[in-house]
């Protein structure tokens, strides 16, 4: 018969190590909380935070109507998560473009066109309400969270100083940088108003246009 010590010692011995597994209804909980706040961001962005309503969220994800707060305490706790989940994945997105036009093109004026057709895909593409919804909803949330999202845009913002800094070196940018960076976020951002992919323009003209309006040609 094994001793007290011995049956501890085994029972350890069995105990998985590092975190533990999640278990189906680990993950089917962080797979609703994405429906859910990919639901918010689509109704937030077509129709307002405040004329959506808690249940309209819930029934577009396929929920209760009182689902929403297992995951998230109020609608304005939903709002900042929704922006939140818009700058990280922004931020992770424009990542990949960098390190794709580090590889591909040694050009500045390649890798600022680069930049600005990863941020049309983030403003406009798949999955894209997320953004329109931090620049339209931000009188929403208090002023704690709007600080803290300011830093997240201030980190996704950061890379694109130094590509313009070279492009006013060479001449190819006349505007001083600081500015010449705000316009074209100004410029780019307001698009989420106006462009609809139906029509004729893509992405990329989008892209080649912003830059023949905003840098010089040389040649």
């Amino acid at each position: 018969m094994p001793t007290p010590a011995t049956s501890t010692a085994s029972a350890a011995a069995k105990r998985p190590r590092g975190r533990p597994r999640k278990t189906l209804e680990d993950r089917d909980d962080g797979n609703r909380r994405r429906e859910l706040l990919q639901s918010a961001a689509k109704l937030f962005r077509r129709k307002g935070f405040d004329a959506t309503s808690t249940r309209d969220i819930a029934a577009a994800a396929g929920m209760q109507s009182g689902s929403p707060f297992y995951h998230f305490k109020s609608k304005g706790a939903l709002l900042y998560a929704v922006m939140q989940e818009g700058m990280g994945s922004a931020i992770e997105r424009q990542q990949q473009a960098l390190q794709r036009a580090e590889a591909e093109t040694p050009d500045i004026a390649g890798q600022l066109r680069i930049l600005i057709r990863s941020h049309f895909e983030v403003l406009l593409g798949p999955g894209s309400d997320f953004i329109p919804v931090m620049l339209y909803e931000a009188r929403a949330i208090t002023p704690r969270q709007r600080s803290a999202l300011a830093a997240l845009r201030s980190d996704y913002e950061a890379p694109w100083t130094p590509v313009l800094n070279a492009l006013h070196a060479s001449g190819q940018l006349r505007a001083e940088v600081k500015l010449a960076r705000l316009l074209m976020f100004g410029a780019l951002n307001w698009s989420a108003q106006w462009f609809d992919a139906r029509k004729e323009a893509s992405l990329d003209d989008l892209a080649d246009a912003a830059m023949q309006l905003f840098i010089r040609d040389l040649e």
